[in-house]
């Protein structure tokens, strides 16, 4: 649950329980408050300028990135540590597939998601014109490659939601923000998107600001 009351107010961080610092529109960022939104989990907000990073952040993390999770004296960054950490920390429900290879097929996908499908969200967002051009280009080209995968099964690689979901349920909510149509053959996508989006936990995990990106299917 995001307080909201600190969208207003200083960022201050909480003695007990979580803190999440995080941008308010970012596709990384959203990745985690889905996990804790999944999970059920409360946790305060602390909505962060990247280029302008509050004071707390600049002490807690070396880097001063987002997201930045805080629980107690534990400090902890980077999108695949916190959410993996979130997984182990709240068990039920499980994020992650319970048998070996399965759970390394997870890693794989979302790791792939990380290096390749979110550099080229960030580019159109943040390039210049030749790079938005080129980041929506790759983007498209990736989604028609990855049709297969969205046909295959209920979710991404996995009859169950699991971090995987979590990474790529972000930037399939932007498309149509990005002006990224869907490719020849995309209902598979649609479908996807549709069965996350409905589940009241995407709507949880959403700022205001990543709101008004699209209308939550019905």
């Amino acid at each position: 649950m995001i307080d909201k009351g600190l969208l207003a107010s200083s960022p201050v961080r909480a003695r007990n329980g979580l803190t999440l610092y995080s941008a308010l529109d970012d596709v990384v960022c959203h990745r985690v408050r889905l996990v804790l939104a999944a999970k059920g989990v409360p946790y305060d907000l602390v909505p962060v300028d990247p280029q302008a990073p509050p004071e707390d952040l600049i002490d807690l993390n070396p880097y001063q990135s987002v997201p930045t999770l805080v629980e107690r004296d534990l400090v902890l960054y980077a999108a695949l540590v916190v959410t993996e950490f979130l997984d182990e920390r709240y068990p039920h429900p499980a994020l992650m597939p319970m048998d070996p290879i399965s759970r390394a097929r997870v890693r794989l996908a979302t790791l792939r998601i990380e290096h390749e499908w979110v550099p080229q969200v960030q580019a159109i967002q943040m390039g210049n014109k030749t790079q938005a051009d080129a980041g929506r280009k790759r983007l498209t080209e990736l989604l028609t490659a990855a049709i297969p995968l969205f046909k295959a099964s209920k979710f991404f690689l996995n009859s169950e939601m699991s971090l995987a979901d979590c990474a790529m349920a972000p930037i399939i909510w932007r498309l149509e923000a990005l002006n990224i149509p869907l490719p020849k053959d995309g209902k598979a996508i649609e479908d996807y998107g549709n069965r996350i989006f409905r589940n009241p936990g995407f709507a949880r995990s959403l700022t205001e600001a990543e709101r008004k990106l699209r209308v939550l299917p019905e």
